[in-house]
């Protein structure tokens, strides 16, 4: 019994030094009056329309980001939330170990060292002004709401929102896919080689590249028949999360009339339109990132080879703190290289440094700021030629009847003659690219003859039906533009031949189209599946026959979807899903396999299976992966109907008439109330925009107010 104690005490002791190493609890968030102070120097009314939508009115831009805020935290603090912590690289101090990977990029691309070297002196004091209220407006919640603040989190600052555009732009062309790619176990990539006479590069193996959507289309008044000039902003985002669009207006006095989609934790509009102009987002994926592939000194690991010497790494460390439970959290210290190339990624297949676009920027809020007021295409083009945005492509129009295309993006200044979308050596310092290519060098098509440009996440050799599209031999190939063409590039072309009117209905018509064209991956997967021979089973012979009669289209009430979708989806999402797709022999198994036990039969009506599921509502909807009515499922195996998930998100066709008034249609997915389930507006519009309907923009505050279901001033009673 005296050893029983004895070991047990020792193991007592033990664990108390454990449980003592590992305590580390989140600190106390500060007091409600300090985190309100200052938030009654900002003048600022909100109005919530019918729809729960917010129209704010404030004195200032300043004001208006505070009441954006305030407002945004009352729909969804939680993801702004997360959104603060991820930009923080505290995420896992919260979330746990999976968090770990965010916060040790942060770490690694520097945010806060570049908000700490630059936001004091270059950040201009009019943005300056805007990204602090957004912080005081979501302080102001958070005294508010202590309940719902994460312990540890506030006060939130305006380096918050700085940070949060310099962590997470460079990601929309896909940096963290290339960042995964190097953490990967295994990476088998080519090594570019000198371009002099003789020298080839040798194969390793394929690195492959994710692509995301989005839908932009602008017609010119003469091209829509009517004198109208009209633009069609369709982002293609997760329906839930922190990139979500949420829905405002924003109003001040000295300028600001802006509605549109924005992002958790941004604090103004992203893409939409104002009285003047208007603009569509769509991501593009031109090769901005470079990987140089080092040598280290065997004699010395912390030394690279570099222009024919030994240099030294830079070298730092970062502090990952990983919460285990309650008050007790691991602290995980990880070493961080850095070479004149940039940031290090040591991985068991080798040492690489990583050159990016947006590296050391900070001036992202500011170019959006710009183009919030931006009233002629000079204005919109002048903003555009500050070049703080790394990439993402631009559809344009006004009410002056000018409409463009700008495949925006900060072009590396590289070398000419080397192939850098393979891997590069590292020791060489004329690879080591300076600045990026001038504004007149990016890509853009203006007011082109057929009176009509479109984006669908394709080459920007193809953003008009007419003839005047860009050529690649007017750019160097060391910009790595896109040549790829979406399955809804390709129907855009099947619908518009360049001179057709494109009026209202028609450009509705091919916003909503449901098709896969000719050439798309759709077609080439029912085609192999076709070629087989499935006269030995009769189910699947039956089945063979019911997809040859299949049209390629996607209604709510076809009966042939249902088996073609299932069997081509995970073909065309695996590319930004990483997940390899079956066979198409089996995915066509699998889709049959699938309809007969849930449905019973192999032909239900595609409403039945394709969802849009909001809480108790669950919808039939047209669209499919990748087809223009964008339509991506959580899941083929994730029940016996397709959750949307992903795909069609807030839409917006806007439209100035021949004298340049302004009206607009609007819808969401969901609503307002983002994560309250009790509020009319959690999934209000769900029935409209599975419909394929609309909603108008209200513009006027006497509109406005006509329908408003609430009027108040944050942090006074309504």
């Amino acid at each position: 019994m005296k050893l029983w104690y004895g070991g047990a005490g020792t193991l007592g002791l033990i664990l108390l030094g454990v449980a003592a190493w590992l305590w580390d609890p989140l600190p106390s968030n500060p007091s409600s009056q300090r985190l309100a102070a200052g938030a009654d120097t900002y003048d600022v009314e909100i109005l919530r329309d019918d729809w729960g939508v917010p129209h704010i009115f404030g004195e200032t831009r300043a004001d208006t980001a505070f009441g954006l805020a305030y407002a945004h935290a009352e729909d969804d603090f939680e993801t702004i939330q997360e959104t603060v912590a991820a930009t923080r690289g505290d995420l896992a101090s919260y979330r746990g170990a999976a968090a770990a990977p965010t916060d040790y990029i942060v770490a690694l691309l520097e945010v806060w060292e570049t908000v700490g070297r630059r936001y004091d002196s270059d950040v201009p004091a009019d943005v300056k002004a805007t990204a602090e209220a957004y912080a005081a407006g979501l302080n102001l919640y958070a005294s508010e709401h202590p309940e719902a603040t994460w312990t540890g989190l506030a006060p939130f600052t305006g380096r918050d929102v700085v940070a949060g555009f310099i962590f997470k732009t460079p990601f929309f062309y896909g940096l963290d896919s290339v960042l995964l790619d190097l953490f990967g176990e295994g990476r088998e990539a080519e090594l570019a080689m000198d371009p002099g006479p003789g020298r080839e590069a040798w194969l390793v193996a394929p690195k492959s590249h994710a692509e995301r959507g989005s839908n932009a289309m602008a017609v010119a008044p003469a091209r829509g028949g009517d004198g109208v000039t009209r633009l069609l902003i369709n982002s293609h985002q997760p329906l839930t999360g922190p990139v979500a669009w949420y829905e405002a207006h924003t109003v001040s006095a000295d300028g600001l009339d802006m509605t549109g989609g924005l992002f958790p934790g941004t604090p103004l509009v992203l893409h939409g339109f104002n009285r003047d102009l208007g603009w569509a987002n769509t991501v593009s994926e031109p090769d901005l990132v470079d990987i140089y592939r080092l040598e280290r000194n065997p004699d010395n690991k912390w030394q690279y080879r570099f222009d024919g010497e030994w240099r030294d790494f830079e070298r730092s460390s970062v502090e990952i703190k990983v919460r285990l439970a309650g008050p007790f959290a691991f602290r995980a210290k990880r070493p961080l290289l850095r070479t004149v190339h940039g940031p290090v990624v040591e991985a068991e297949h080798g040492t690489y440094a990583v050159r990016y676009a947006g590296m050391g920027e900070i001036r992202q809020l500011e170019q959006y700021y710009r183009l919030n007021t931006a009233r002629t295409l000079e204005d919109f083009e002048t903003v555009m030629s500050m070049l703080a945005l790394p990439s993402i492509n631009y559809v344009y129009a006004d009410r002056d009847g000018n409409i463009g295309f700008f495949h925006n993006g900060q072009y590396p200044d590289r070398a000419p003659g080397w192939d850098w979308q393979k891997d590069l050596p590292g020791d060489r310092a004329e690879l080591v690219w300076q600045g990026y290519l001038p504004w007149s060098g990016v890509p853009k098509l203006v007011n082109p003859r057929s009176g009509f440009v479109y984006n669908s996440n394709n080459s920007p050799f193809t953003a008009t039906d007419g003839p005047d599209n860009l050529s690649p031999d007017d750019f160097p190939a060391s910009m790595g533009l896109q040549t790829n063409q979406t399955n809804r590039a390709l129907r855009m072309r099947e619908l518009a031949d360049g001179q057709a009117p494109i009026g209202r209905d028609t450009l509705l018509g091919m916003k909503f189209d449901t098709a896969y064209a000719e050439g798309s991956i759709a077609r080439r997967v029912v085609a192999e599946v076709l070629a087989g021979d499935w006269s030995g089973d009769a189910t699947l012979s039956a089945a063979a026959a019911h997809l040859a009669a299949w049209d390629f289209s996607a209604p709510i009430d076809s009966r042939h979807a249902a088996l073609g979708v299932l069997t081509v989806t995970e073909a065309i999402t695996e590319k930004y899903t990483g997940r390899p797709a079956p066979s198409p022999e089996d995915a066509f198994r699998a889709a049959a396999a699938h309809l007969d036990e849930h449905f019973g039969r192999i032909d239900p009506e595609w409403g039945e299976v394709n969802r849009l599921v909001r809480g108790d509502i669950s919808l039939p909807i047209s669209g499919a992966a990748d087809t223009l009515r964008a339509v991506y499922p959580a899941a083929l195996d994730d029940g016996p109907t397709l959750r949307m998930v992903a795909g069609d998100t807030w839409i917006s066709l806007v439209e100035w008439d021949a004298d340049g008034t302004l009206r607009a249609d609007v819808i969401h997915p969901f609503g307002s109330a983002t994560l309250d389930a009790g509020s009319r507006h959690y999934a209000d519009q769900a029935p409209l925009f599975a419909a394929g309907q609309w909603r108008p923009a209200l513009l006027e505050r006497r509109d406005i107010e006509a329908v408003a279901t609430r009027v108040y001033r944050p942090g006074q009673p309504d």
